[in-house]
């Protein structure tokens, strides 16, 4: 019996940064009783987001780590720059231009990516390519005026 296609989902940043957007996905992921992996393109861009998980919202707490800080397995947000889950992550975020591999393996893939940015806007358009192609249920995610997300496509 074949797998089901993995949810894929785009959202392109333009009113609010990567660090505002970011938090509340991981909120809504945990909520649903979900782990996650956060992959990022760069390592400093990792420890940039290690940091804004812990400091996002005043009296906020999103449980998470990365390899340096051990118990990798029981991260409910693991964060990195590879391929890797050892926490067990069935829904990945990419950002920064994170490479994906193969996503059928997850329930949900979430690419955040810069619309200001040229190289992160064409870097999306590829992956949103390759995920339809590779037969998985693409949506594409854009901020209204008020902050509220609406499905595009």
């Amino acid at each position: 019996m074949a797998e089901p296609a993995t949810e894929v989902l785009f959202y392109h940043l333009e009113r609010l940064p990567l660090e505002r957007v970011l938090p509340s996905l991981l909120e809504r992921t945990l909520e649903r009783g979900w782990r996650a992996v956060v992959q990022s393109g760069s390592e400093e861009r990792l420890e940039a987001l290690d940091l804004a998980l812990w400091t996002y919202a005043e009296g906020s707490f999103l449980p998470h780590g990365t390899r340096k800080d051990g118990f990798v397995e029981e991260q409910p947000i693991y964060l990195t720059t590879g391929p890797e889950a050892p926490n067990g992550a069935r829904v990945r975020f990419f950002v920064e231009g994170a490479e994906a591999a193969d996503l059928g393996a997850l329930v949900r893939a979430v690419f955040l990516f810069d619309g200001s940015d040229v190289d992160a806007t064409a870097t999306a358009r590829a992956q949103w390519q390759s995920a339809k192609a590779a037969g998985h249920t693409v949506t594409y995610w854009r901020q209204t005026a008020e902050g509220r997300w609406e499905k595009k496509a």
